[in-house]
């Protein structure tokens, strides 16, 4: 599979507008994980949309999906 902006774009669920990495993955997973965070794309569509992308966050996210 090729990996292209425009691919990434239409499944990219970053809510957040001015993000200057949405639709670049690798760029998206380097600036998360430098800051001890995950990018939008590992939370539900609620959590996402409180742009808290603490690890601590995905684990309630996660959890409470179960």
């Amino acid at each position: 599979m090729e990996c292209t902006l425009s691919k990434n774009l239409s499944i990219c669920t970053c809510t957040y507008e001015p993000c200057s990495r949405k639709g670049r993955c690798c760029e998206c997973l380097h600036y998360h994980r430098k800051n001890g965070q995950l990018p939008a794309c590992y939370f539900s569509k609620e959590a996402e949309r409180t742009y808290d992308r603490s690890i601590e966050n995905f684990i309630r996210d996660y959890s409470s999906r179960k």
